[in-house]
């Protein structure tokens, strides 16, 4: 079982409603809640995040970045906040005007389940 918790910060200067739609437009199952300037998506399911990732081809580099983010009971990545408003997985680094969206996904078997979100690939395809 694991957890996963995206969170990202709500600038004065943007509505949050539209912060919201990032969350949910990668994470649709997910409960949102708001506080302290930080909105924060909690859920169980991956399965929209999956999708989007092997729709654009990017297995790879987000199997890489999984598990460079990965210790002994999570793992942390960034997401690109504009991409995610229209429904795009972008791997963020560095610094952005508006921030990242924060993702921490908590559990055992973490191995296991970066080998389901983004399992090895040949050539760019699932053997």
């Amino acid at each position: 079982m694991f957890e996963v918790v995206a969170s990202t910060g709500v600038f004065p200067t943007e509505d949050a409603e539209r912060v919201s739609r990032c969350l949910l437009n990668i994470f649709p199952e997910a409960g949102l809640t708001e506080e302290g300037g930080r909105m924060s998506a909690r859920s169980e399911d991956l399965d929209r995040f999956k999708e989007i990732i092997r729709n654009h081809r990017i297995l790879d580099s987000t199997r890489a970045v999984m598990l460079r983010g990965l210790s002994d009971n999570s793992i942390t990545f960034h997401l690109n906040k504009q991409a995610a408003f229209v429904g795009k997985v972008s791997f963020a680094e560095g610094n952005a005007p508006l921030g990242h969206i924060e993702v921490l996904i908590k559990g055992e078997e973490l191995e296991a389940l970066i080998d389901d979100v983004a399992p090895r690939t040949i050539d760019g395809e699932i053997p």
